[in-house]
C-alpha cells in the first residue's frame, strides 16, 4: 500500500545502495553535477547501452542498467525527459510514478538534478505524490498474496539541493496523497461492506482531523422533505443517509465553498434494471461522494485556509416491492416535482435534494457537484476528460486550469433552454430522463434547476472515476479522480 512508503531527503553526493535514478534529455547527458557524481565511466556506459538498446532519452522512457560502474548502486536507472517542449510541460506526479514503476531494489536514490530544469520543492512533492499513488494496491480481501511479485522498495531518497525545503513541501502534500488513497479505497470496497450507513461512518471519521460532521438519517430527511433522494433508496433494506462535512479554516463569517457528491453505493438500476453483464462495477457509482470525502481529508490535513462544505447523498438503488416505479412523481425538497421515467436515472434525484439543501442552508460562494451520472459522457469524451457543465464562466475556467495542472482534465459541455425543453413533463414540473440524445446535458439541465443563482459546476465523472484509465500513477480500478483537481482549485483561488 502507498502508506508503507518512506520518503527521505539528503544533499547530493551520497547513495544508499539499491537503485540510483538519474535523468537525461534527448542528448543522453545528465546535469553536469550528476555526471560528475557518477564519474566518466558510468556516463560512457550509459551512452554505450543506450546505443545498443536504442534508447533516445525521449519523454516517459527509461533505461535500466544492471551492475553499473556508478558508485554504491546495484542498478542505474536512466529516465528520459525528452526535448525542451517535453520538459516545459512535464507532469511531475507522472514522472514520480514512472520512476516507482521501474525500480525494484532494496532502496532507491533519486538524484533530483534535471538537465534544463530547476525543480521547486513543490515539484519534488509532486514526484513523491506520484510514487505513493503508483504503489497503491487494493488487496485487503485477498487471502493469498502474490509473494512472487516484486513490490519494489519501501524507501525512496531524494538527493536535492535543499533537503529541508523539499521535506516541508512533501509533508504538506502527504494529506493529499492520503485523500486520494481514501477515495480509491471507498470506490474499490465491495457493496456488501460499504452501504450508506458504513459510508457515512467513514465520513464521520474525519472528525479526527477537525472536520465537523453531521449525519442525516431517513427521519431527518423526511422532515426536510428530501423525497427525491429517499425515493431512490426506498427499494433497499439499507437506510439512506446524507453526510455534511464542514471545515472551518477560513475567516469566521466568510461564505463557504461547497462540494457535493453522488453516493449511490450500488446501482442495480431499480425497476428499470440494468443488464447483468458488468453490473458488479456499479459498486463504483459513489465515486463522486468518495472524491468529496477524500478532498475534505486533504484540505483538513494541510489545514487549508478556507471554509469548506462537503455534502454527500448516500443511497442504494434496488428493485424490491417497495421500489419506486416509472411513472411515479416525487416532490423534491425545493417543492418542485419530478416524474420518474427511468429509475436508473437516479443520481440526479439524489443530487437535486442535496444541492438544494446546501444552497439553502449554507449560502455558499459556489457549488461543485461530482457524479458518475451518465453513460452518455463516455460516448462524448471517452475516459480522457470529465464532462464540465456550469452556469459560471469564471468557475469553469478555473476548473479547466486546475485540470490541466493536475492531469485530471475537464471539457466544458453545453447547457441551454433546448435541454430544458427535452425534460419537460406532461404531469410534473420535469421528468428525470430526456432520452438518449443529449443525455449528459439533459441530466445537467435538471440539476441546474436546484441551484438557484449560486455559481455552480457539475462534473460528470462516469468515464474517469471507476474503471479508470491506466497511467503511471494509477494501476488500479479506481483512480480517486477529482481529489487532486479540487485541491488544486481551492489552493490556487479560494484560500485567504
Amino acid at each position: 500500500m502507498a502508506d508503507t512508503i518512506k520518503i527521505d531527503f539528503h544533499a547530493p553526493g551520497a547513495v544508499d545502495g539499491g537503485d540510483i535514478v538519474v535523468f537525461v534529455d534527448e542528448t543522453l547527458k545528465p546535469a553536469p553535477a550528476v555526471a560528475k557524481q557518477l564519474g566518466q565511466k558510468a556516463v560512457d556506459l550509459v551512452a554505450k547501452v543506450a546505443s545498443i538498446e536504442n534508447f533516445k532519452g525521449k519523454a516517459k522512457s527509461a533505461l535500466v542498467i544492471a551492475a553499473p560502474t556508478a558508485p554504491a548502486a546495484d542498478r542505474l536507472i536512466v529516465v528520459g525527459l525528452g526535448g525542451e517542449k517535453d520538459r516545459a510541460g512535464l507532469d511531475w506526479a507522472q514522472l514520480g510514478g514512472l520512476v516507482a514503476g521501474k525500480v525494484s531494489g532494496k532502496a532507491t536514490t533519486i538524484v533530483a538534478e534535471f538537465p534544463g530544469l530547476s525543480p521547486s520543492p513543490e515539484n519534488i512533492a509532486d514526484m513523491a505524490l506520484g510514487i505513493r499513488l503508483r504503489r497503491y494496491a487494493f488487496d485487503r480481501y485477498k487471502t493469498k498474496k502474490d509473494d512472487g511479485k516484486a513490490e519494489g522498495p519501501s524507501r525512496f531518497v531524494f538527493a536535492v539541493s535543499d533537503p529541508a525545503a523539499a521535506k516541508k513541501a512533501v509533508k504538506v502534500a502527504d494529506g493529499l496523497a492520503t485523500g486520494v488513497t481514501l477515495a480509491r479505497d471507498l470506490v474499490n470496497e465491495p457493496p456488501n461492506v460499504l452501504g450508506p450507513e458504513e459510508f457515512a461512518a467513514r465520513a464521520q471519521a474525519l472528525t479526527k482531523l477537525g472536520v465537523e460532521v453531521e449525519i442525516l438519517d431517513e427521519k431527518a430527511m423526511q422532515k426536510l422533505g428530501m423525497r427525491a433522494l429517499l425515493g431512490v433508496g426506498q427499494g433497499s433494506t439499507r437506510g439512506s443517509r446524507v453526510a455534511i462535512m464542514r471545515w472551518n479554516g477560513g475567516k469566521a463569517g466568510d461564505q463557504p465553498i461547497a462540494f457535493i457528491g453522488k453516493g449511490v453505493v450500488f446501482d442495480s438500476g431499480g425497476i428499470s434494471i440494468k443488464p447483468g453483464g458488468g453490473m458488479e462495477d456499479m459498486k463504483g457509482d459513489m465515486a463522486g461522494a468518495a472524491c468529496v470525502v477524500g478532498l475534505m481529508h486533504a484540505l483538513a490535513s494541510r489545514k487549508a485556509k478556507a471554509n469548506v462544505i462537503g455534502a454527500i447523498g448516500l443511497v442504494e438503488n434496488m428493485p424490491d416491492g417497495s421500489a419506486q416505479r416509472p411513472g411515479d412523481i416525487v416532490t423534491t425538497m425545493s417543492g418542485q416535482t419530478i416524474e420518474i421515467i427511468n429509475t436508473d436515472a437516479e443520481g440526479r434525484l439524489v443530487l437535486a435534494d442535496v444541492l438544494w439543501y446546501v444552497q439553502d442552508r449554507f449560502k455558499p460562494k459556489f457549488m461543485i457537484d461530482l457524479a458518475t451520472l451518465t453513460g452518455a459522457i463516455l460516448v462524448a469524451l471517452a475516459q480522457e476528460y470529465a464532462g464540465l457543465f456550469s452556469n459560471d464562466d469564471e468557475l469553469a475556467q478555473r476548473l479547466a486550469a486546475a485540470g490541466q495542472a493536475t492531469g485530471e482534465r475537464v471539457w466544458r459541455m453545453p447547457l441551454g433552454p433546448e435541454f430544458d425543453k427535452m425534460i419537460e413533463s406532461k404531469f410534473a414540473d420535469m421528468k428525470n430522463s430526456g432520452g438518449r440524445q443529449g443525455g449528459s446535458s439533459t441530466a445537467a439541465a435538471l440539476l441546474q434547476k436546484f441551484v438557484n443563482d449560486v455559481p455552480w459546476a457539475h462534473l460528470d465523472i462516469a468515464g474517469t472515476a471507476m474503471g479508470s484509465p491506466q497511467t503511471e500513477i494509477n494501476k488500479g480500478w479506481s483512480s480517486g479522480w477529482g481529489v487532486r483537481l479540487l485541491d488544486r482549485l481551492v489552493r490556487d483561488h479560494y484560500e485567504r
